[in-house]
């Protein structure tokens, strides 16, 4: 009844196991992925034709904690699981990050990833399972895929690199990093540590890289076996009539655009041109694929444009070169009946930051599916569309908030001072007012201002700003502190 197979490694302190075969056969491929005593089921589905209208790439990652997992029963009235938790949607996004860059351009099928945790070992987190598990369910369905990729949580311990520390060992730690990559390239890095070294920290990426090489040989060998056919779809030919139609009819103005430093203008110069050049091109019998192509090439235009003048030394969009940072201004005490505040704005992306400080009673308890602990320091961040000139819904927040509420607080944490010196509950929200770029690591930066003017005795300053990488063969060009459009 059942074709099953099976591939097992050592991997660090417990063995990876990856199982497929026997479980969810109508998905294109499941993987059953256990780590311990830790357990993910992870099954990719698609569709084999592209919705009408789609211009972009509908890939869609949930990850999902089953309170049986831990035996446990859900609380509330009623008991079953709800709405995502922060940890499920944190996760997700970590999944979704390595994966997302590996599919082909111009693919525009639907794809699904689900990512179910069965079993928890309150020592094993499921989110390196559940990456390893993607990765290898893409490979074995057949959908078109530039993988597998592998994953690791790294450590440091007494000098020393630790590979998939457990949780026990993470309240030791100096550094809690986790790096997902495929044979020769890393695709993310996401970390936080203790004020370590630039070589320190390099060096766990390329630990971990290398750690992880038996994982992606692992999942090569287990699609060689058991791996779907590969799809037929196949790439399509640059249309290199449409290219040159679509530089005759734009690439003059578009470089243009790109001299407006202001945001808002250049957008909307760049809006106008796109609908030109739509409004001469697409006919009511032009194909969704076909106007698809349209809208890329004018995207590649403007992406070369911008690549070709860094590239050639030339002024970035706002005039800088590939070092400065834009100019930044500072004000704290902004707001009269807060414990703390600060306006910082860098460029055109600002920030209003709050600080309130409580008592111990106001921590908050997170019931997680390795046992329920207390959190003193909370950062919630918020970007209404009007931050980008836009209108859009408004409230609960989303998964890119969300994502970048942890990711200013993972900056924070390791500066704020003990509990033994600061007996205070921390809660900083981060109002995006203005965005073009970076508006993370301004909350960084406001968040450590506004906590300072709360008089919260931070062991150290935070700063962050984004970093971004061109490359072209053997030309390259690092840039500080990118804008939206970069």
């Amino acid at each position: 009844m059942f074709n099953k197979f099976t591939k097992s490694i050592q991997y660090g302190a417990h063995t990876l196991t990856l199982e497929t075969g026997e479980i969810s056969r109508q998905a294109d491929a499941a993987v059953m992925v256990s780590y311990g005593d830790t357990v993910v089921l992870v099954a990719v589905t698609s569709k084999r034709e592209v919705k009408a209208g789609q211009d972009f790439f509908p890939l869609t990652v949930d990850y999902m904690e089953k309170t049986y997992a831990a035996g446990k029963i859900p609380g509330g009235f009623f008991k079953r699981e709800g709405r995502p938790s922060e940890k499920e949607t944190l996760t997700s996004r970590l999944i979704d990050r390595p994966l997302r860059p590996l599919f082909p351009e111009a693919f525009y099928n639907e794809v699904q990833v689900v990512a179910t945790v069965l079993s928890s070992d309150p020592e094993i987190d499921a989110d390196i399972p559940a990456i390893i598990g993607a990765s290898a369910a893409m490979s074995l369905s057949g959908i078109p895929f530039y993988g597998p990729l592998g994953a690791a949580r790294v450590g440091y311990i007494n000098d020393e690199y630790v590979l998939n520390p457990t949780k026990a060992q993470l309240e030791e730690t100096e550094l809690d990093l986790v790096v997902a990559a495929t044979e020769s390239a890393v695709m993310m890095v996401e970390s936080e540590a203790k004020e370590l070294s630039e070589e320190v920290m390099l060096g766990a990426v390329e630990y971990g890289h290398e750690q992880m090489q038996a994982v992606i040989k692992m999942i090569s060998e287990l699609a060689a076996e058991a791996g779907k056919d590969a799809w037929d779809w196949v790439a399509p030919e640059p249309d290199t009539a449409l290219i040159e139609k679509v530089a005759s009819l734009a690439a003059a103005d578009i470089n243009a655009a790109f001299q407006i430093k202001a945001k808002g203008a250049r957008s909307a110069k760049l809006e106008e041109i796109t609908n030109r050049v739509l409004a001469e091109l697409v006919t009511e019998e032009t194909s969704t694929t076909e106007a698809n192509k349209i809208k890329n090439e004018i995207f590649n235009l403007e992406a070369k444009t911008v690549r070709s003048q860094i590239l050639n030394g030339e002024p970035r969009i706002d005039g800088r070169d590939t070092r400065t940072v834009r100019p930044i201004s500072i004000r704290t005490g902004v707001l009269p009946r807060t414990h703390g505040s600060a306006l910082f704005t860098r460029g055109e992306t600002q920030a209003l930051v709050v600080a309130t400080l409580g008592t111990g009673r106001d921590e908050q308890t997170i019931d997680a599916l390795q046992g329920e602990y207390n959190d003193r320091f909370m950062l919630h961040y918020n970007m209404p569309p009007y931050a980008t000139g836009e209108t859009g819904r408004v409230g609960t927040p989303k998964r890119r908030e969300i994502g970048h509420g942890r990711l200013a607080k993972r900056a924070l944490v390791a500066a704020l001072p003990a509990k033994e010196d600061f007996d205070y509950t921390m809660r900083v929200v981060s109002e995006i007012t203005e965005s073009n770029g970076s508006s993370s690591m301004a909350s960084v930066c406001g968040g450590c201002l506004a906590l300072m003017d709360a008089g919260v005795p931070m062991k150290n300053h935070v700063a962050g700003i984004a970093m971004g990488l061109i490359k072209e063969g053997n030309r390259v060009a690092v840039l500080t502190d990118i804008l939206g459009d970069e």
